[in-house]
């Protein structure tokens, strides 16, 4: 495993493949948690704060679309903001790793607790620890034989994690035809505020699929459609999933898994069951998108001198970074198992919140180097985008912002000893 260079890698991943990249970074767990918080705090408004969050990281996300039609090679954020020097540049790579691989971590966790629902064995210790490692190992061998095998295991359990919630979403819909509640009053501005976070963490992670850019069949068109697809497309089944659980729960009704609760209703144990299964697939495929884009960051900064050259490898045999896949899933292994990873999930959306706000800054240059001097139609949508970022920033707690602190000077030292020891 020893040939380094992006020319090593295959270009496999096509439009659904980088829209299922999306996808399953975007719709993890979540889904299958929200609704009943969302419902509690919100009432019949609830459904309409997806597409109202949806407009708003599709601002985001427009620029960052933008910038991926500009660089044809991996890294994503980690290649968008070398402009501004290799110090930024790796931070950026930094936050976004720390925020995947922990988000990795809590997911693998949240499987196993979903598994134990159905094998009462497995939420001993023992049954705990087997369900993380042979999750986590199964996935990261995928993943290291060969991206084209890691996509079309994405592609599996999308289908096996969509199919299930929109069915459930139509018949909730159908049997309720009568009875859709109306449009809720408008909540104040402060009731948004905060559930900001919470509702913007259910968008987080569309970003997944421009991070293996070098391993996208002509990732400056397939990157930007897919992406943008894929937002107003999740947006619009959060909607109809909401709308769904808003119409056939009594809003009395507070269960730990809401959506499991309302299939039951539907459609009995088996209704249950099945959302059960649903949700399985579901934080699995988030899980197996992580492993297939977040390596590619370490591979990256490899490739820029950042990191140890071991992080660039490409296997010779599967033309895959193997070592990057190998030390994200060793590395998510160990903190689902220990579950020290805790402390860091809470400032992983506001970590991912910096990396846009990074990323989209470096824009107007890019657009310079590539030819295409800037005008109003560039800075209006990079205006509009940092304000979102910088406003759903604002709502986090001081321990997250502190927190976030502590990350970016252990990043900066971990590039101060890269830098010292290649001199």
């Amino acid at each position: 495993m020893d040939e380094r260079g992006e020319d090593r890698l295959k270009r496999d991943i096509g439009f659904a493949g980088s829209a299922f990249l999306s996808f399953n970074g975007i719709v993890g767990a979540g889904i299958f948690a929200l609704p009943g918080v969302l419902y509690a705090q919100f009432g019949a408004f609830s459904p309409w704060l997806f597409p109202l969050f949806g407009l708003l990281i599709l601002l985001v996300a427009l620029p960052i679309a933008r910038l991926a039609a500009l660089f044809p090679r991996s890294g994503g954020p980690v290649a968008y903001t070398a402009t501004f020097g290799p110090l930024v540049s790796f931070q950026t790579g930094w936050l976004y790793y720390v925020a995947r691989v922990t988000a990795l971590a809590a997911n693998a966790n949240v499987f196993a607790i979903y598994a134990a629902t159905l094998w009462e064995p497995l939420g001993t210790a023992v049954g705990r620890a087997a369900t993380i490692l042979a999750l986590c190992g199964a996935l990261t061998f995928v993943n290291i034989v060969g991206v084209r095998r890691a996509v079309r295991t994405l592609d599996g359990l999308t289908l096996l994690k969509a199919t299930p919630l929109v069915g459930f979403a139509l018949w909730g819909l159908v049997v309720s035809l009568d009875s859709l509640p109306a449009l809720g009053p408008l909540p104040p501005l402060s009731g948004i505020e905060a559930a900001a976070l919470l509702v913007l963490y259910a968008f987080i992670g569309f970003e997944n699929s421009v991070v293996p850019a070098g391993e996208t069949a002509d990732p400056g068109r397939t990157i930007p459609r897919a992406l943008i697809t894929t937002i107003i497309a999740t947006a619009f089944l959060y909607f109809v999933v909401q709308l769904a659980y808003v119409s056939v729960m009594p809003a009395s009704e507070q269960a730990d898994a809401p959506l499991v609760a309302f299939a039951t209703r539907l459609a009995g144990p088996v209704g249950g069951l099945l959302i059960t299964a649903a949700a399985l697939a579901s934080v699995a495929g988030n899980l197996a998108g992580s492993l297939t884009s977040t390596p590619r960051v370490t591979f990256a900064l490899a490739n820029q001198g950042l990191l140890p050259r071991w992080f660039g490898s490409v296997s010779r045999r599967f033309q895959t970074p193997a070592n990057s896949v190998l030390f994200m899933g060793l590395l998510g292994l160990v903190l689902a198992l220990t579950g020290s990873f805790v402390w860091l999930a809470v400032v992983s959306t506001l970590a991912r919140l910096f990396v846009y706000a990074a990323s989209i800054a470096a824009l107007p240059g890019a657009e310079r180097r590539a030819g295409r001097p800037g005008g109003i139609g560039t800075f209006l949508p990079i205006a509009a985008a940092l304000l979102v970022c910088l406003w759903a920033a604002l709502q986090s707690e001081w321990p997250a912002w502190r927190m976030l602190a502590i990350l970016a000077m252990t990043g900066t030292l971990l590039y101060a000893l890269a830098r010292f020891r290649r001199r």
